[in-house]
């Protein structure tokens, strides 16, 4: 990770994690029932719909499906049942889960960027994330202490400047609308950077389709992260724009339209 005194053009860079970086190909859902099963003594077949949401709002909205009214107990409960279930079975989900075509490639060109700080943004707790990016060995070039998760908020627009302030304080430049982007698969990903304070560059990885992410309002869409030299060049350039009002004019890159996942 790139010091302080690195950081002549400051950037930051918001990774989603599900579904841009890693799948835990439905062990997630496992380990969330059995969390669920933890604190109230019961097993849930159904869970609350998941993509783009915090953990206190699945919570929430996973109890109340259940006929049961949310706690700050069942919150507080749950924060702590969860990443003890991650911890409990890494093992399994290295076996079963898996890093995304060009994840770790991708990481490590935005690395080579002077002055770019890499973290996440994510809905998950953070040890959650800690669980996941180290069981596929995608922590090399990420920060956590200045990442943004699920105890910070429970809307991920809201969010977006907690790991602004916190990427100020620990590299002592301002970052801002103008020098962070969020990378990330769905459309909340796309409202979260519109809302908080960020660009977007959106990847076709996950549930929402290239033509969703575009008629979202995505600054650029790529269909997966396989090109890590063009994700490179499409994030220089951007900047370039943004930051310089340089004569960059590249502004989407439209992958081949596909059918939405199921």
């Amino acid at each position: 990770m790139p010091m302080a005194d690195d950081l002549a053009q400051p950037r930051l860079i918001l990774w989603d994690i599900d579904h841009t970086l890693i799948e835990t190909r439905g062990l997630g859902s496992q380990l969330a029932r059995a969390a669920f099963a933890q604190i109230t003594g019961q097993h849930f077949d159904e869970l609350a719909e998941a993509t783009g949401k915090t953990e206190p709002v699945i919570v929430a909205e996973t109890l109340r499906l259940h006929g049961i009214e949310p706690t700050e107990s069942h919150q507080q409960q749950y924060a702590q049942a969860l990443p003890e279930q991650y911890r409990r079975h890494a093992n399994q989900l290295r076996a079963r889960g898996r890093e995304l075509p060009g994840a770790r490639e991708a990481l490590d060109a935005l690395a080579k960027i002077p002055g770019v700080v890499q973290t996440v943004l994510t809905g998950n707790y953070r040890a959650v994330a800690a669980v996941k990016l180290d069981t596929f060995d995608l922590n090399q070039h990420i920060d956590l202490d200045i990442g943004a998760y699920a105890e910070d908020g429970t809307d991920r627009a809201t969010i977006v400047p907690v790991a602004q302030r916190r990427a100020s304080t620990k590299y002592h430049h301002q970052f801002s609308h103008n020098n962070t982007i969020i990378i990330g698969d769905t459309t909340h990903d796309i409202a979260a950077a519109h809302h908080g304070g960020a660009a977007i560059v959106a990847v076709a990885t996950g549930r929402d389709s290239a033509n969703d992410l575009r008629n979202a309002g995505a600054e650029i869409v790529l269909a997966d992260l396989t090109n890590p030299a063009g994700l490179q060049a499409a994030l220089m350039c951007h900047f370039a724009e943004r930051v310089e009002g340089g004569g960059c004019t590249v502004r989407q890159l439209h992958p081949p339209e596909r059918p939405a996942r199921p």
